[in-house]
């Protein structure tokens, strides 16, 4: 029987982990010239690497599990950010 790891998640999540994931990307992909269609996959190996060094380092399956997350939270985050603003910028 497999086992899954126990997740809590909590204000590091939400408001210090996803932000930052956005921030890191956003820094990378200015310095380094990475090509836009490479982003979202930055932004999910930062999510994996903060969250299983940093927040869940003592549980693997957690680190990736939230990591997963982190990522795809930044991305989604981003997004709908950028449409919210393109949408205020057209409005007449």
């Amino acid at each position: 029987m497999m086992n899954f790891p126990t997740i809590h998640t909590n204000f590091w999540d939400a408001i210090i982990a996803v932000p930052s994931v956005m921030v890191l990307t956003q820094i990378i992909k200015v310095i380094f010239k990475i090509p836009k269609h490479f982003v979202p996959t930055l932004a999910l190996i930062i999510g994996l690497a903060i969250s299983t060094f940093i927040s869940h380092r003592h549980d693997l399956l957690a680190g990736l599990f939230m990591g997963w997350f982190y990522g795809y939270a930044a991305i989604g985050s981003y997004a709908a950010t950028k449409t919210a603003l393109i949408y205020f910028r057209n409005r007449k």
